[in-house]
């Protein structure tokens, strides 16, 4: 169960893809949400209030946002299995976004409300777990990172982009959604004095949609004008081959997001063979863990300089590039699959003691 299954979005992929591990393994199991995106398709899933108990019942809740249903879910007699994807605090959106404001103090909430009626988490960091415990779980959890479908990255990336982009400037990318939490302005910054000190052929992607906070993207437009920065590139919502293409352009990864409770686009980095830069918040180092350049301070010039080292040395480009393959072998689909049900089958074997 979760609040809204989305197309395309990080945690509905992970409930697909653990929906098809559990059926894989002979479980019976469905997908329940109270908003379904259409372009999932009718048979996806099925209305929350289309959901009738069965003895022995198991619900999966997908917790990341505020909703009614985080309260709903202790209604039913089922045992409960809270897969945290955390809560964005809500100040990020102070300002910008009065819903999405109230979504996440709402989320904070019910994230407290839980702590004492769920018989096992699932998280999909270390930093997720010390936020449970911080809020008062003492039952068992386990941490899971998010299943990914590489298969997916496979396909054929945009020609367009490729061709248009893939030449001697130096591409500065980053994919996620345009919001507050993520800190593109940060990148921005950055971008500006690498360009002006150091590489003028040089261009910057922020690759993700940015229509639920039109007041926070006239700002990054006006700060943008403000520096007389050209070759800034807000994408807005595109393709999935399009994204495809922009790792495969990338030289490099930026990421200077101040909260992420996994951040999948780090991992997407790791396969493509992008070298990452990040800064050190939250999630940030967990889901890098020990591989890309991983920065205590995200100032302009320290970021740009790291941007600057990156592109020029082969020997530093390579390094980084080794080490993220090495720890990419740990998101292996399989090998969390198998975490995944082994977690399942220590879970249920206690339900016969």
């Amino acid at each position: 169960m979760l609040p809204t299954f989305a197309y395309g979005d990080a945690i509905g992929n992970d409930t697909l893809a653990l929906q098809d591990t559990l059926r894989d393994a002979g479980y019976e199991t469905e997908i329940y949400a109270d908003v379904i995106d259409a372009k999932l398709g009718k048979d996806a899933a099925k209305q929350v209030e289309d959901y009738r108990y069965k003895e022995g019942d198991v619900i999966f809740y997908h917790l990341s946002t505020g909703s009614d249903l985080n309260y709903k879910i202790t209604e039913y007699p089922a045992r409960r299995i809270i897969m945290y994807h955390n809560v964005t605090p809500p100040q990020f959106f102070k300002g910008f976004n009065p819903e999405a404001e109230k979504a996440c103090a709402d989320g904070l909430r019910a994230v407290r409300y839980l702590a004492k009626k769920t018989d096992l988490c699932i998280v999909d960091s270390a930093f997720n777990k010390t936020d449970l415990l911080a809020m008062g779980y003492d039952c068992p959890m386990e941490v899971l990172p998010i299943l990914i479908a590489f298969d997916d990255y496979k396909k054929e990336p945009d020609k367009k982009v490729i061709k248009a982009y893939d030449d001697d400037w130096v591409n500065i990318v980053f994919t996620g959604r345009v919001v507050p939490n993520k800190c593109p302005e940060d990148i921005i910054a950055a971008f500006y004095y690498y360009k002006k000190n150091i590489q003028p052929k040089s261009r910057l992607f922020l690759v993700g949609r940015y229509d639920g906070v039109p007041a926070y993207k006239a700002q990054l437009d006006a700060y943008v004008k403000q520096l007389a920065l050209e070759d800034v590139y807000f994408t807005g919502h595109v393709k999935f081959d399009e994204i495809l293409a922009y790792y495969h352009i990338a030289d490099v990864f930026v990421c200077l997001s101040e909260h992420e409770g996994f951040c999948v686009p780090l991992v997407e980095a790791m396969y493509f063979g992008v070298p990452i830069i990040a800064y050190d918040s939250t999630a940030i180092g967990d889901t890098l863990g020990g591989s890309g350049l991983l920065l205590q301070d995200k100032s302009p010039a320290v970021v740009g300089e790291a941007i600057h080292l990156v592109t020029e040395s082969k020997e530093l480009r390579n390094q980084l590039v080794k080490g993220e393959k090495e720890r990419l072998k740990d998101f292996d689909h399989d090998k969390i699959k198998k975490d995944f049900l082994e977690i399942m089958k220590k879970f249920l074997a206690g339900d016969k003691k």
